[in-house]
């Protein structure tokens, strides 16, 4: 009888537990080690859980480890964007074509989901296991119990870091192989706060949309839960005028709400009981290569290439690098380094791609979103689309709504930038913007 391949994959986040689900579909004999507690066992309460954005991407890969089924049930459709000035006004800006939308999840539901499906599956999963040293030559991980402080050494055929943006594995690779390596921390940090459910599990705002308070270096952001209360975000620079540094007694944070936020203020009876209880975290972009060692090793997800959450594709690009080892294992007929080397080369492009691209919605969500002539530019490049559609698809349901690479909808989204910004200073644009010689202008350029 032929011996099952033993993977050891560290880290059980979305990222590991699809891992593991894909790889035990394959036969490996998986096991899984989590640093934290098994979330499961737990009573879950709000802190740092950013709810997720699954778009088309996630989902493709959702539905080839064929568990897309089980996702849906926990997740809310948003098929826009409501945007609140601050006289709480809204508008709406609608994603892509009728019937396209993004889907809410929240961050705890949907690992403990993966989790169980992994382990249904058969992939065995370990928590409180902290990754402690990695020895590559020998494919053994060493984990430290983080309650009995027990150490154990775990032989496998090889090894998948799925660890995150703070990755021992990604560590280890760096420091024994003088891997290439870059943090870059942004000037902004964030807080979780909640909305609230109103009477009988009611959406005090609406279901089906994400909600952004635009204000130019800084913004605010919600998404609906099941329960009917909203995860929202408060995007802040570390220092300066409306800052993190300046709020930090009640009244600063009150008034700085009710003056900036009003309608959002008003939702939110203990807000400043949650400000002081929920984290303030910083966000940053890790860049590193290669992202394998031989045969022994490889990256996946944030370990390889953790970017900021202001296009909602963090959990989709780690899902998509699932999809396509999964698919290289089967290319290659399970030729571990062959698949390894071709994964970190295929890959690298696109986790770069992600992260100007998530760079760029934050300009984007921030300071554009609440400005007329940049949602003129939207509303042209949308006719265009719909009259040309072979011609061109805008960036934003390049990314959440198709499978073009993120390397591709990034270079084709700066191409069509260039044209439109040409097309923005035709003369009286305001009101010529419908006329047909606008659409034959863009057609030249392109």
């Amino acid at each position: 009888m032929k011996k099952r391949k033993k993977v050891t994959i560290v880290g059980a986040g979305l990222v590991g537990s699809l891992c593991s689900l894909f790889m035990s579909k394959k036969d490996y004999s998986v096991n899984v080690f989590e640093r934290r507690n098994d979330l499961r066992s737990e009573t879950i309460t709000a802190g740092k859980s950013i709810n997720l954005a699954l778009s088309k991407r996630g989902w493709t890969a959702l539905r080839q480890a064929g568990v897309d089924d089980q996702v849906k049930k926990i997740a809310i459709p948003v098929y826009k964007r409501v945007m609140h000035d601050k006289n709480g006004k809204l508008s709406d800006q609608p994603y892509g074509n009728e019937g396209q939308c993004i889907y809410s999840v929240s961050r705890v539901l949907m690992n403990v989901l993966m989790m169980d499906l992994a382990e249904r599956n058969g992939a065995n999963l370990f928590f409180n296991e902290r990754c402690e040293s990695v020895d590559f030559e020998n494919k053994v991980v060493t984990f430290e119990n983080t309650i009995t402080k027990n150490h154990q050494k775990i032989k496998s055929d090889f090894i998948i870091g799925a660890d995150g943006a703070f990755s021992e594995v990604r560590k280890q690779m760096i420091k024994k192989y003088k891997h290439q390596y870059n943090y870059n921390e942004i000037e902004h940090d964030y807080k979780e706060l909640l909305i609230p459910s109103g009477p009988n599990s009611s959406y005090l705002i609406e279901k089906n949309a994400l909600h952004i308070w635009p204000r130019g270096e800084f913004m605010l952001m919600a998404l609906a839960n099941l329960d009917g209360s909203f995860t929202c975000t408060l995007f802040a620079p570390k220092k300066g005028e409306n800052s993190f540094e300046n709020l930090k007694t009640r009244s600063e944070v009150e008034n700085y709400f009710s003056n900036i936020f009003p309608d959002f203020y008003d939702l939110v009876p203990d807000l400043y009981d949650q400000w002081q209880q929920n984290p303030t975290s910083s966000l940053g972009i890790v860049r590193t290569y290669p992202w394998h060692i031989k045969d022994a090793a490889i990256l996946i997800g944030d370990s390889a290439h953790a970017t900021v959450p202001f296009y909602g594709q963090g959990m989709n690009c780690g899902f998509e690098d699932c999809r396509v080892f999964d698919d290289l294992l089967d290319q290659y007929n399970n030729d571990i380094e062959n698949c390894f080397e071709k994964f970190s080369k295929l890959r690298k492009p696109n986790g770069d791609g992600v992260q100007d691209l998530s760079m760029h919605n934050f300009v984007v969500m921030r300071d554009k979103t609440a400005d007329p002539l940049f949602l003129l530019q939207k509303k042209i490049e949308k006719k265009f689309s719909n009259l040309f559609p072979e011609k061109w698809t805008p960036l934003y349901s390049m990314v959440s709504f198709t499978n073009i690479s993120y390397s591709e909808a990034w270079k084709l989204g700066q191409k069509q930038e260039k044209i439109m910004q040409n097309v923005m200073k035709t003369p009286n644009i305001n009101n010529v913007w419908d006329n047909e010689e606008i659409m034959t202008k863009i057609s030249s350029l392109l």
